[in-house]
């Protein structure tokens, strides 16, 4: 028997991709019976579903964020789990702590829902692992050619040269709370930088579940009821809404500094008030992107929500079958 056509067992609803074999939906952007929840972010993890399948990190990080217990059902990377007449497995995506690609199957058809995903080494997550399929479906956050993003270790290299240039000023570095904060904390541990280093209080949470997890961060330290003087040639990570309120005023001539992949974009950087601008990038970049639709050898490709026309046109013009599905109540903002 013939395995059946990928669009008629994975929908495009209002809700989400719904899986009607399995009557489950993955990263519904309203409440629904079941969920299956690639990554802890807010687009993509919402509160209010009934039954939700994820990593468990994935769940902890529900957990912190909205306190529902019930309902969840922690699934690892490589195990399979059966829902109705559909089978989903959990592959890394190696976007931030627990983020999975949903492998779903479905009388011989295999179709890949990436979620978030980039190709960097990152110690902060299980790196991404390719998996081949009947029908990739992918962001394309950054899926202009014009995205390449530099090493991480370069644009870590131009924090630690600022640093030295202004050893009486704070580095306030502007980061996402679940990710990129980690992230950043990762790469300075890596470059050398075996100090303190000073958290605003939205990331000490999800600081302290990266360590119940296993993830190492070295020493850090609350920022709050710190003098000027006490801050004074540190660095200080905060999420991207602080570096620019009343909060950032005890800082001691902070040089602010944000961490994105569209800090690219010198109009973004601007916007942000960054004065050092750092494009280091929880996603994938133009070259990854291509690169993972030729690692996963997929015969079509499903493009969710960024640059999708580049992407669809790449893909149809090296042989593969594409469309953009336009998914709605995805962020790009929280990079």
């Amino acid at each position: 028997m013939a395995a059946p056509r990928s669009e008629s067992w994975l929908k495009v609803t209002e809700r989400g991709l719904y899986c009607e074999p399995g009557d489950f939906y993955v990263d519904p952007v309203r409440p629904v019976d079941r969920a299956v929840i690639t990554h802890g972010h807010a687009d993509h993890a919402r509160p209010g579903h009934a039954r939700v399948l994820a990593t468990p990190e994935t769940l902890a990080i529900m957990t912190a964020r909205y306190g529902e217990e019930a309902g969840k059902q922690p699934l690892r990377y490589g195990e399979t789990v059966a829902i109705g007449d559909a089978s989903v497995r959990l592959a890394p995506a190696g976007h931030v702590l627990g983020s999975a690609q949903a492998v779903l199957e479905h009388r011989g058809s295999r179709i890949v829902v990436s979620g978030d995903y980039k190709r960097r080494t990152d110690p902060t997550c299980a790196a991404f692992e390719p998996v081949p399929c009947d029908v990739f479906i992918t962001e394309a956050t950054f899926g202009l050619p014009v995205f390449r993003h530099p090493p991480d270790a370069h644009e870590i290299g131009r924090l630690l040269a600022s640093m030295q240039h202004f050893p009486e000023r704070t580095h306030l570095v502007g980061a996402y709370a679940l990710g990129k904060a980690q992230r950043m904390i990762a790469l300075l541990r890596q470059a050398g930088v075996d100090g303190p280093l000073f958290l605003h209080g939205a990331l000490e949470k999800l600081c302290q579940l990266y360590r119940d997890h296993g993830v190492e961060l070295g020493e850090l330290r609350p920022a709050a009821g710190l003098s000027k003087a006490e801050l004074a040639g540190q660095i200080v990570l905060a999420p991207p809404s602080a570096l620019n309120d009343r909060w950032s005023r005890r800082m001691a001539e902070p040089v602010t500094a944000m961490a994105s992949g569209w800090m690219r974009v010198r109009a973004r950087a601007r916007q942000r008030g960054a004065e050092l601008p750092l494009v280091i990038s929880d996603h994938a970049d133009w070259d990854a992107l291509t690169r993972t639709l030729d690692d996963v050898v997929a015969p079509e490709v499903w493009v969710t929500h960024g640059r999708e026309e580049a992407l669809v046109h790449y893909a149809t013009t090296h042989g593969r079958r594409a469309r953009a599905l336009a998914l709605v109540g995805r962020e790009e903002e929280a990079e």
